[in-house]
């Protein structure tokens, strides 16, 4: 009997070594990529995006804390922050930077030249001077952007003339230091007088200007309210969903979270399931592609969410062909 306990000792010892030698000095030789994140809100405001680009992340191989180290840089909603940030992330030596909007994009671009950047969501990256084309982009950035943004203000200026056909005074909440802001007021400009709406620009830029801003839109007596793209909003969205419901705006928004933190609605890119996309190129440019020669792609689907509980709050009735037309209603 001893002579067999020792036996089947002997032989776990050898399947011991056989097995988990290997996969230990795998782990020491194999290659551990390190790439920066740079981005304008909180972590907790994109909680649902940040997860989805690392489960995307994660389907190609690459996997936080085992092969991957991300160096997160969050500017807490303050833009001002984000050139510190980046040249941070550019000390540290990154192998990519990963810069989900344009102010974001921007900054990494003015920190470097050399270090591949995979952009997120800005609206007109030709424009800003980000890429040369969207099909070849050349120089050390690509990614995503969003439709161009008279396509989606026209879109989300209709919806709301849909829910609310009276509706002709629309005021526009945006911030001047951020570049997808100041496109966005100007494409919404170009098309407002087509749809017979006047539209009432009310900069600001952050928290401390809300109460004014508010107080400006009740003065112009406007009758809804469109908030622009910008992350440093995003961060402060149930504040803003507070606001427009105590001044009695409805309020049509460019991401999902307003309208599940109270706001009317929303129509946009889904930026979880379209953040993915990002990670795809994240694993191709460590690969060993040139970001240069990968296009940057744009969504082809855009969802309608409507809170339904704010439209009975504010006494809007909602046509039974809009509410079929919502990819999604929050009651």
């Amino acid at each position: 009997m001893n002579r067999r306990r020792a036996a089947l000792a002997m032989l776990a010892g050898i399947a011991s070594v056989r097995f988990s030698v290997p996969r230990a000095a795998a782990q020491q030789t194999g290659r551990v990529y390190r790439i920066g994140y740079l981005s304008t809100p909180t972590r907790q405001s994109v909680e649902r995006a940040l997860n989805a680009f690392l489960a995307k992340l994660r389907e190609l191989g690459l996997v936080e804390g085992q092969n991957l180290i991300i160096e997160y840089r969050w500017a807490e909603g303050n833009v001002e922050r984000l050139p510190e940030l980046a040249a941070e992330l550019v000390r540290l030596k990154v192998e990519l930077i990963v810069a989900p909007a344009a102010s974001a994009a921007l900054a990494a671009q003015k920190a470097t030249t050399s270090i591949p950047i995979v952009m997120i969501f800005p609206i007109d990256p030709v424009r800003s001077g980000l890429v040369k084309s969207l099909r070849r982009p050349e120089g050390n950035i690509t990614g995503t952007t969003s439709a161009p943004g008279n396509e989606i203000m026209g879109k989300q200026l209709q919806i709301l003339k849909d829910a609310i056909p009276s509706t002709s005074r629309v005021a526009i909440l945006w911030n001047s230091s951020v570049v997808e802001s100041v496109v966005q007021v100007k494409e919404a400009e170009a098309v407002a007088p087509s749809m017979r709406i006047r539209l009432q620009s009310v900069p600001a830029r952050g928290p401390d200007d809300f109460e004014s801003a508010f107080a400006a839109m009740a003065q112009q007596r406007a009758q809804a309210l469109l908030v622009s793209n910008d992350s440093t909003f995003l961060v402060h969205r149930t504040r803003i969903a507070e606001l427009a419901l105590k001044a009695r705006l409805p309020t049509m928004c460019s991401f999902r979270e307003y309208v599940e933190a109270g706001s009317f609605m929303a129509y946009a890119v889904n930026m979880a399931d379209f953040i993915g996309r990002a990670a795809v190129y994240v694993d191709r440019i460590l690969k060993g592609a040139k970001p240069g020669d990968l296009p940057v792609e744009q969504p082809t689907k855009f969802e309608l969410v409507i809170n339904l509980k704010t439209a009975k709050a504010l006494g809007v009735a909602l046509a039974p062909s809009l509410l079929q037309r919502a990819d999604e209603v929050i009651e």
